[in-house]
């Protein structure tokens, strides 16, 4: 009996079957081919490379462009990408093509678009949105560091100046980009992403993203936003806007508030209703507040547990320099001095090297006999008032 030899091809879909999957039941290639628009010539179109660079980008590889063609040699690309597309149609010259096309049409307008068809297929609550900033830091030159002018709308496209910043992952010696993103807060999807300069300081943008934000969704949503928020120019453009930030204890007005607020007991119906929300520990008190010309409510909150945890910590941190100050003056003890100008000078040294505590007095005292000076100090802290260490 015969039997015919057949060649099998394995190739892997690994978990990008259900990224493909995901993608297309969004409809993001349709999307993108119809903003783009579709080239008869093309063997593969602007939607399906933008795709594969999605499957390229969730399946944990980062190569040059160049080398991108080559992530899908193993993989069923047909079954990822469609009928009768090859690894060797997505090279860098398409992809550097369709990545103008897409700058050009502009990346934010396009990515609300998209967002706007996900909330709407998955019935996405988007009651509240938060937005944030975050920096990547990048290696290269990058020598086109000349200031532009800024656009009059902040969402539209413009090219960024990569350029040094603060740093949120903690590389201030090399140059970065800032990142821009509103997600909600059902499973924090993303709503609109945007790059910024490297040195873009949050409180210059984060209240016109707001506003250009507003302007481009068609749904309701409380935005949620840190302190960078909170100034009295995005106060004022933000006003008709549903908002929530946290007040910055650098504001005259909000640090006396807190200092001499007595936060209310809560009656027993209020009592109920914490406790069904899981709030027991905390307390709170409101306060109407007008800022920057807008009329607002402060909401002062006391929590049992981060006081407690406070307290703890307190104590900690001031048994560790009690520690720190006790070394210092045993090994001030050991020392001689020449004048009094020098004892003076190592007491203001110590200082400097203290939080919590601070050596207020001090006694030089003229020990003939040994010819030296020597000191005696007394401390005076929160924990040491009173205590007397004398050193001779």
């Amino acid at each position: 009996m015969d039997y015919q030899k057949k060649e099998i091809e394995i190739k892997n879909l690994d978990h990008l079957g259900i990224v493909a999957g995901l993608i297309d039941e969004i409809g993001i290639v349709e999307t993108i081919n119809f903003k783009l628009g579709i080239d008869g010539r093309e063997r593969i179109s602007s939607g399906t490379v933008v795709k594969a660079i999605l499957i390229n980008g969730l399946g944990f590889v980062s190569r040059p462009l160049y080398l991108f063609s080559q992530f899908f040699e193993d993989k069923g690309i047909e079954k990822l990408l469609g009928s009768g597309v090859k690894s060797d149609y997505i090279n860098d010259d398409k992809i550097g093509r369709v990545m103008d096309e897409l700058y050009k049409y502009g990346l934010n307008s396009l990515f609300i678009e998209i967002v706007l068809l996900v909330i709407n297929k998955f019935n996405i609550e988007t009651k509240y949105s938060h937005l944030d900033a975050t920096s990547f830091h990048l290696h290269g030159e990058y020598t086109s560091e000349k200031s532009q002018e800024k656009e009059a709308e902040i969402i539209k496209e413009k090219p960024i100046i990569i350029t040094k910043g603060y740093s949120r992952d903690h590389r201030p010696d090399l140059k970065q980009c800032v990142l821009d993103l509103i997600t909600n807060s059902d499973g924090d999807i993303p709503l609109l992403m945007r790059v910024g300069d490297g040195n873009e300081a949050d409180k210059a943008v984060f209240g016109k993203i707001l506003i250009e934000f507003k302007k481009q969704i068609n749904f309701e949503s409380v935005m949620v936003c840190d302190s960078a928020l909170y100034g009295q120019e995005n106060i004022k453009l933000i006003e008709h806007l549903k908002w929530i930030t946290r007040v910055p204890m650098t504001i005259k007005r909000a640090n006396e508030l807190v200092q001499s607020v007595e936060i209310e007991e809560i009656d027993s119906e209020e009592i109920e209703k914490r406790r069904y929300l899981n709030l027991d520990g905390y307390k709170w008190k409101s306060e109407i507040v007008n800022y920057g010309g807008v009329k607002q409510i402060w909401l002062i909150v006391e929590s049992q547990k981060r006081q407690k945890s406070d307290l703890e910590k307190l104590e900690k941190n001031l048994k560790a320099e009690k520690d720190k100050v006790e070394k210092l003056l045993k090994q001030l003890k050991k020392e001689d001095f020449q004048n009094p100008e020098q004892a003076r000078y190592k007491l203001k040294s110590i200082n400097k090297k203290l939080k919590s505590f601070e050596i207020q007095e001090a006694k030089l005292i003229d020990i003939s006999s040994r010819y030296c000076d020597r000191i005696s100090t007394f401390i005076s802290s929160a924990s040491l008032c009173g205590a007397c260490l004398l050193l001779c």
